[in-house]
């Protein structure tokens, strides 16, 4: 489920950290992370795959290293679950574990501190925020887009009033229902009615939780809702609503999550490198499943065990996540949305993009892998 309320989409859970944490070695924190070319010079075991690039070889880290993702069964972790179940992190030496962080408010103090390595998050103020006041966050890659014409996060009609609110100018009046204000999903409501010349002042907006925006449309006490998958696909077919303007068309190449790393993890290059090269093995399988249908089983079976969507039928309906293959993140939506938070007053610091988000990382496991996905 889309935790559109915070940064991050992480769920309160309890659990132990990794036994050996990335960049520590018997519990002791190294002093410098190693160049790629050290990394490699330290073992003795064979690269996992030929790159299709003159980029060297990546052997496996001997010994292993752990890493801690932070991530809490949301569809758009699909890279983490694939790279760990087909092995992409074990051939190059890392041992990920993937779980919830125990606090969401204490996330981004631990990424800061390097508790954990990498973890998904959503944008909002409390990221910006953050960052204004001095703390150190890498965004390294995406994780959340909508894919063009099949948003998974977009506005529902009542089935009932589908053939009146056709176009944007007709929203005015209405009870759009939304996870929450001053968020991503009041940011994404007010794209809509600037197409059609509205305001948020032309509307009532009526915070609900994602299951209660469904229960309320079919209640009819609110008229359209701001709504994500699987809940859009079920309500589609329970008849409770229809799909209304989809999201690329009124705010295309949106940017929603992110992978957000440490920056000990990042200048770690024998361990970054290798780990963004596997999670971009994994988003090039999750699009060849999605829109080619090449290994699709496989990937549903990966999803459903990670993820609350069970119903391996259902992967056939839903419009699911968009995930970049060359790990792009778009900074002008990045920019935009920080704008439009400093506009609302909910963010009052200064937020230097250029050191926030780091692509190194994505560029490298592009040419190692021999190009941009086709």
């Amino acid at each position: 489920m889309l935790a559109v309320t915070l940064v991050t989409s992480l769920s309160a859970c309890g659990g132990q950290k990794p036994a050996t944490p990335a960049g520590t070695q018997d519990g002791q924190a190294q002093q410098q992370a190693p160049t790629g070319q050290q990394a490699q010079a330290s073992t003795t075991a064979q690269a996992p795959q030929q790159p299709a690039s003159q980029t060297a070889k990546l052997a496996p880290l001997s010994p292993p290293v752990k890493i801690w993702i932070a991530e809490d069964g949301s569809p758009s972790g699909a890279g983490f679950y694939i790279a760990k179940e087909k092995g992409y992190f074990a051939e190059f030496g890392i041992e990920a574990d993937i779980r919830p962080f125990e606090s969401s408010k204490d996330m981004l103090p631990a990424i800061a501190s390097d508790e954990v390595q990498v973890a998904g998050g959503i944008l909002g103020a409390n990221l910006f925020n953050a960052v204004s006041r001095g703390l150190n966050i890498k965004i390294i890659a995406d994780k959340g887009t909508n894919n063009p014409g099949k948003s998974y996060y977009s506005m529902v009609v009542r089935k009932d009033l589908a053939g009146q609110i056709k176009d944007y100018k007709d929203l005015k009046g209405h009870k759009i229902g939304l996870f929450s204000v001053g968020t991503l999903n009041e940011y994404t409501v007010e794209k809509a009615l600037l197409k059609g010349g509205l305001t948020v002042k032309d509307v009532e907006l009526v915070p609900l939780g994602p299951p209660d925006i469904s229960v309320a449309l079919a209640r009819k006490s609110i008229d359209l809702g701001m709504h994500i998958e699987p809940l859009i696909t079920q309500g589609v077919k329970q008849g409770i609503f229809e799909r209304w303007k989809d999201t690329t068309d009124f705010l295309p190449d949106a940017q929603i999550a992110v992978v957000l790393a440490s920056p000990k993890f990042v200048a770690n290059e024998a361990l970054s490198k290798r780990f963004m090269v596997a999670y971009l093995r994994a988003l090039r399988d999750y699009n060849d499943a999605f829109l080619k249908g090449k290994g699709k089983d496989q990937i549903i079976d990966i999803l459903a065990k990670y993820t609350d969507l069970k119903d391996k039928s259902l992967w056939n309906d839903v419009y699911v996540t968009g995930l970049n293959p060359n790990g792009q993140v778009n900074v002008k939506s990045l920019e935009d949305q920080l704008q439009w938070y400093k506009e609302k007053g909910t963010v009052t610091g200064n937020v230097d993009l250029n050191h926030v988000v780091d692509l190194s990382l994505a560029k490298f496991a592009v040419e190692y892998l021999g190009g941009e996905y086709k």
